[in-house]
This record gives C-alpha cells, structure tokens and sequence, in this order.
C-alpha cells in the first residue's frame, strides 16, 4: 500500500477556487431567477422621474378644484343673499341674517341656507361680504387668507 500523498497549499487553493466557481457558474441553458441590483435601481430611477413629473400636476389640480369650489360657494351665497333680499327688501347686515332672524325682521322667511352655519372658504377662512346701498360684494381671500395675491392666493369672486 502506497502511503498517502501530500498536498501542497498550492493545490489545495487551487481545487477550492476550482469547486466554488464550479458552484456559482451558471450552465448555458440554466435561468435566473430573480432582478440584479442595476435593473432594481434602473426601475427605481424610473419610478422617481415620473413621480417628479406627475406631482405637479396634482397638486395643481387639487389647487383648481379649491377655486371652483370656493366659485360655487359664492354663488349659493349669492342666491341666497338675492332671496333674502325679495322676502326682506334689503340685504342683511352679515351673512348670519341668511340663518337666523337677527334683525328680527317679520318679513324674514328663512333660512336661506341648508345647515345652521354659513360655510368657510375651501382654505378654512370666512368669505369677506360687504353690503352697501346698491348691492354687495362677497368674495374669498384665496389660499393664502390675505388681501390681493397672484395665482392660488388669489381673491375669488371679486
């Protein structure tokens, strides 16, 4: 019987580094399953541009759709304002005369609106109403609940 050979470091490393690529080589007709990191990240890259250039536009549309909100909320007023006025012949002192009798005027048939409180703007502020002689104005300050403004903080109505 032959005694057993010894084996160099040489060509233990070698036989390892052999049997781990041997491990993680892929046979040519075998699949993968799974995504690579770069495809990951490429998608992710992908999904983050159309988010930055889909965002804009929302919030832009949800911006409007406030607007038209606080439009149609200034002409309910308005038509309730104009009834008040046919039954009482005069406009009311606040936009409180439209659900309550605070003048205590007998000609007085309301209320003129549903609910038993006069609605705030989209943006949680009171409409500014302004009775004169002639007439009234009634209007929104806008988002930003100041006098004046430009594109979102605008006024509404006047």
């Amino acid at each position: 019987m032959n005694p057993p050979m010894a084996a160099s470091g040489g060509q233990i490393m070698k036989a390892c580094c052999s049997l781990a690529s041997q491990h993680w080589r892929r046979s040519p007709g075998a699949r993968s399953s799974g995504f690579t990191l770069i495809e990951i990240l490429v998608v992710m890259a992908i999904i983050a541009m159309l988010a930055v250039l889909v965002a804009p536009n929302i919030f832009n549309q949800q911006a409007g759709a406030m607007r038209d909100a606080a439009t149609a909320e200034i002409s309910t007023l308005s038509a309730a304002l104009d009834m008040y006025r046919l039954d009482v012949g005069r406009y009311p002192n606040s936009l409180d005369g439209l659900v309550e009798n605070d003048a205590d005027r007998a000609a007085w048939n309301g209320p003129y609106l549903r609910g038993s409180e006069i609605p705030d703007d989209p943006w949680d502020n009171p409409y500014v109403y302004e009775p004169d002689d002639n007439g009234f104005a009634l209007y929104s300050l806008g988002a930003d609940g100041a006098d004046g403004g430009e594109g979102n903080d605008a006024d509404i109505g006047r």
